[in-house]
């Protein structure tokens, strides 16, 4: 768990520091930058959302077997 924190850690932490550079070098103007940055933000979000559901199902499906298992082995 500890691992995939880091991970996300790293990711928030790289596109704050993409994004700030983005601001300072771009030759976009102001409300063009801001609708690609929130685009951006919000593909980042649903590949987020979307791997979390993934995970979150291989998990559940892992924490089922093993419940299977348990009660095999209890009966």
């Amino acid at each position: 768990m500890k691992r995939a924190t880091n991970f996300l850690s790293g990711i928030l932490l790289g596109a704050l520091v993409g994004a700030s550079l983005v601001l300072i070098f771009t030759p976009a103007s102001g409300r063009e930058l801001q609708g690609r940055l929130r685009d951006r933000y919000d593909s980042l979000r649903l590949e987020i959302n979307q791997a979390a559901a993934a995970r979150r199902s291989e998990l559940e499906e892992q924490l089922a077997s093993l419940r299977t298992a348990s009660k095999s082995d209890n009966a």
